[in-house]
């Protein structure tokens, strides 16, 4: 049986989110797929992960028998996320742009499964499982464009997921979200729609071809 880790980060539940939306999609083709998969599921805006701190940093550098009773709960939490990222045959992360970034409970995330010597270093423990990234964002930011330079999502997250922890990163790219909300972006609502149409249709073929491909 193969096993998926999805995460979500977006504040806006359901449809409201485009991120949502579009890994929803996946998710489902995914199950379908896979009907006696697993699916390891995480919504990091509604339940999030604790901001990395002092005891749960310090104690993934300390032996088990030095660590103090706060530093030993505290990598107990980053273990069990750890364990879920090594668990897991394929990875589908909701990631919209907010302020030019992703969101701060998708990075407590990221601080929590970074460990040198296990997930990062010289042989990364996840490294080479497949990773979908719906990196959505209001805007457009692909290169060419006005603020290509402010594009630090896509940019952040293939230096984390692919150079760190060694993942097969692939992208599906939401874009100019906002269009259908911001009365100055109304003329670029074709734009929009065919993007998120785009999206959705991606999400259901990566899907069945990473099925496939685990399935070889």
């Amino acid at each position: 049986m193969t096993t998926l880790l999805h995460i979500d980060s977006s504040v806006f539940p359901g449809g409201a989110s485009s991120s949502r939306s579009v890994t929803a999609a996946f998710r489902k083709t995914w199950e379908e797929q896979h009907p006696q998969g697993t699916v390891i599921y995480r919504d990091v805006a509604a339940s999030p992960v604790p901001h990395i701190t002092a005891d749960a940093w310090s104690a993934g550098y300390a032996a088990p028998s030095e660590r103090t009773p706060e530093q030993s709960a505290a990598f107990a939490a980053r273990v069990q996320l750890i364990e879920e990222l090594e668990q897991a045959d394929a990875i589908l992360i909701g990631a919209p742009m907010y302020n030019f970034s992703i969101p701060s409970t998708l990075k407590a995330w990221l601080d929590s499964v970074l460990l040198l010597g296990r997930t990062a270093g010289e042989a990364p423990s996840a490294q080479g499982t497949p990773v979908i990234v719906v990196a959505s964002r209001g805007g457009s930011y692909a290169p060419g464009t006005p603020r290509e330079g402010y594009e630090f999502v896509q940019n952040y997250l293939e230096a984390v997921l692919k150079g760190t922890l060694g993942l097969d990163l692939d992208f599906i790219v939401p874009e100019l979200t906002m269009a259908s909300r911001n009365p100055a972006m109304s003329e670029l609502v074709p734009l929009y729609e065919a993007s998120r149409k785009r999206a959705l249709g991606d999400a259901t073929i990566k899907a069945k071809e990473l099925a496939e491909r685990l399935a070889a």
